[in-house]
């Protein structure tokens, strides 16, 4: 017995979460990719501590729904090992609709976050769409392989590697190589910012980026 997998294409809808008003005030409009198991809607509310009137906030849901917690609960990933590079395709063009939708003004300034998974597609749209943004921000996750500094060559963001120095997924050598990744593909003027923690979103280092 011989087994072929096919594809096809289809349309869907996928959620995705705002917070704040995008207005002719605000300064600062974040695209921030969560990390395994989330949802956008509680992501999103790590960021209610900015400033809402100077910044908008778009946080994007990965498209896998999974049960959690003896199905108490419902997460989200990202990607998988599993036909990842038509995966990151589909993902591409779910945040080209985002951002076809909220339509940005020239004027904004865009920072783009990744926390924990989200850093491998965040990375991956800006290599994809030479998304121009003034920050990118990569929060305790690791940068994909495949990438390379040419990616990024005409990306003129400030680049912030941020993690928990008792991170459980980083130890001291991982941390020393995701350090040289990030200066290889974004030049040594990266700012790394360590802190006393764990595998967690750290608020008051986000706040303090604006």
């Amino acid at each position: 017995m011989q087994s072929t997998q096919k594809e096809i294409f289809y349309t869907t809808n996928k959620p995705y979460s705002t917070l704040n008003t995008l207005t002719n005030k605000t300064k600062n409009v974040w695209f921030v990719c969560h990390g395994l198991g989330y949802l956008s809607k509680y992501f999103i509310r790590y960021f209610k501590g900015l400033n809402a009137e100077e910044n908008y906030i778009i946080s994007p849901q990965a498209p896998s729904l999974y049960y959690q917690d003896g199905f108490k609960h419902v997460g989200a990933c990202w990607l998988t090992k599993e036909n990842t590079q038509a995966e990151t395709q589909n993902i591409v063009n779910y945040f080209d609709s985002i951002l076809a939708e909220e339509q940005i003004p020239e004027d904004k300034n865009i920072i783009v976050l990744g926390y924990s998974q989200g850093v491998s597609v965040a990375t991956r749209y800006i290599k994809n769409r030479q998304l121009q943004c003034s920050q990118l921000i990569l929060h305790s996750g690791g940068l994909p392989k495949e990438l390379v500094a040419e990616d990024f060559k005409l990306l003129k963001a400030k680049v912030s590697l941020v993690y928990g120095t008792e991170d459980e997924y980083l130890d001291a050598k991982r941390i020393a190589y995701e350090t040289e990744r990030a200066q290889e593909l974004f030049g040594n003027d990266v700012s790394i910012i360590p802190f006393e923690g764990k595998h967690v979103v750290n608020v008051n280092i986000i706040n303090g980026l604006v």
